[in-house]
């Protein structure tokens, strides 16, 4: 989809050629081109098909509100989930109760703007991409946003965010060859970003929850945000935004959240204690594990860790929490392929889950090789203890039981 083609797509006739497309959803691709090609050339009904298929990939991160607004799919795919990104402008309008004036420098198709605009913040929101921005007015235009949403074509390195309250920043994660974890391949590039961050009175930039700690800028906090249990981003906070919490040794604050409940968690230094796997394993939250805030989680549930360097916390009472999947550990077993199957099939278990840290075995030929059959399920998680490869056959435990 191109610029103009989109532009197109926001004219009376091109409204009426993307309602068609979207009744046409599910319909054979070839049967609804055919079907609109006899009405809107081929440009038009491309932009128009195209544009539908996005609205139903956009509702699983925008809800209703994707029925209504625009996408690219690079910005689809790289949208901030929308109880993500309320939670994050809940705390940024903390700064003013009047609503802080944000700049946003990287607005791809909107959706953080959105979510700072319903907020009660005035954005001034830029991107490099003519299409992008495009969108991105639109999407305020359709969730009548435009009082306080403002869209440009402009670098991010030309933008003076000290003349705002806040800076906001998504930089792109994408090169032509796919996904990076580099911060120094995003775009805006991480040095653009940091000479942002030190112009800028507070900030708010979300980045991959795999980046390295030495990126973090001192002094800042990182959050590791959960979502249903997956990691979805960390958002680094800086200047008054950042929280007061004395930084750890790393010279930055950490902190881990799970959404939709809100529950977070930050160091209180807690030193998780060592010993013996006990009737429980509990499988911390990826956002506690990346904030490496697993002896918090062992303190939670009065546990303890099986080998010093791996993150499972096993113990003897059965506790609730939210921070951590618990199992009842059935057996414990060096690591055997041929005892794995016996065990197995003498619980007449079928339908395995397997989960692994610090083993080096495929998932994938390790079910192969066990040839199971039966209707009974099971956990089986791979791991080390002390130094040595382990398995444990397990019950999984939901909340509540």
């Amino acid at each position: 989809m191109d610029h103009d083609a989109f532009l197109e797509l926001l004219t009376p006739r091109g409204q009426k050629a993307l309602a068609e497309a979207v009744e046409l959803a599910g319909a054979d691709p070839v049967v609804a081109a055919t079907r609109l090609r006899r009405t809107y050339d081929a440009a038009l009904t491309s932009a128009a098909l195209t544009q539908a298929k996005l609205r139903e990939r956009g509702r699983a991160k925008f809800g209703d509100d994707a029925a209504l607004m625009y996408f690219t799919p690079h910005g689809v795919e790289q949208a901030t989930r929308r109880e993500v990104a309320e939670h994050r402008a809940r705390r940024l309008t903390l700064l003013n109760s009047e609503g802080p004036r944000v700049v946003d420098v990287c607005s791809g198709i909107g959706g953080d703007l959105i979510a700072l605009a319903r907020a009660g913040c005035s954005v001034d929101a830029v991107d490099t991409d003519p299409l992008t921005v495009a969108v991105a007015l639109a999407n305020v235009d359709a969730l009548g946003l435009s009082d306080r949403v403002t869209v440009r074509t402009a670098d991010a390195a030309d933008v003076d965010p000290a003349s705002h309250d806040v800076l906001f920043a998504d930089p792109a994660r994408r090169t032509a060859r796919g996904r990076t974890f580099d911060p120094n391949a995003y775009s805006p590039a991480w040095p653009v970003i940091l000479g942002l961050l030190d112009r800028a009175p507070a900030a708010c930039l979300k980045v991959a929850p795999g980046i390295p700690y030495e990126f973090v800028p001192e002094g800042a906090e990182a959050e590791w945000v959960s979502f249903r249990g997956e990691v979805k981003e960390v958002t680094l906070w800086t200047g008054a935004l950042a929280s007061a919490v004395e930084p750890g040794a790393a010279g930055f604050t950490r902190r881990a959240t799970l959404l939709p409940g809100g529950s977070t968690l930050t160091a209180t230094g807690a030193q998780a204690p060592v010993g013996p796997m006990g009737r429980y394993v509990y499988e911390p939250d990826g956002a506690a594990i990346r904030a490496h805030l697993v002896a918090e989680v062992a303190a939670m549930v009065n546990g303890r860790l099986a080998d010093p360097l791996i993150a499972y916390v096993t113990g003897d009472d059965p506790v609730e929490t939210a921070w951590a999947s618990r199992y009842e550990v059935d057996e414990v077993m060096p690591f055997s392929v041929k005892k794995l199957r016996a065990a197995l099939r003498a619980r007449q278990v079928g339908n395995v889950t397997i989960k692994k840290r610090a083993s080096a075995v495929d998932i994938e030929r390790l079910r192969s090789d066990l040839r199971l059959s039966g209707d009974k399920s099971a956990v089986v998680i791979l791991t080390r203890i002390a130094d040595r490869p382990s398995m444990l056959i397990c019950t999984p435990l939901e909340l509540g039981k």
